[in-house]
């Protein structure tokens, strides 16, 4: 009988930083509202918003979470938000 071993590739993550357009922040309030929707997001590690620029720079696990995750935590909490170029 062979026996069959399975030989698991090692996933490396890796932190990446992705800057969000969210221009739909109208209030000084709205930063603390994306702000907390980003940062529950699994793999997330650090969230910094700017009310004045219109934008999120997160710094994430990409073996965890997506861009577009992030991007749809700002819409579900009311804040479409965009991959800024």
């Amino acid at each position: 009988m062979l026996a069959l071993a399975t030989v698991a590739t090692p996933v490396w993550a890796a932190t990446k930083t992705v800057t969000l357009s969210v221009p739909g922040m109208t209030c000084a309030v709205c930063p603390i509202t994306v702000k907390k929707a980003l940062t529950k997001v699994d793999g997330v590690r650090t969230v910094e918003v700017s009310f004045e620029k219109r934008q999120a720079i997160v710094t994430f696990d990409d073996a965890k979470t997506r861009v577009q995750t992030l991007i749809q935590a700002t819409t579900d909490a009311g804040y479409p938000s965009s991959v800024k170029p």
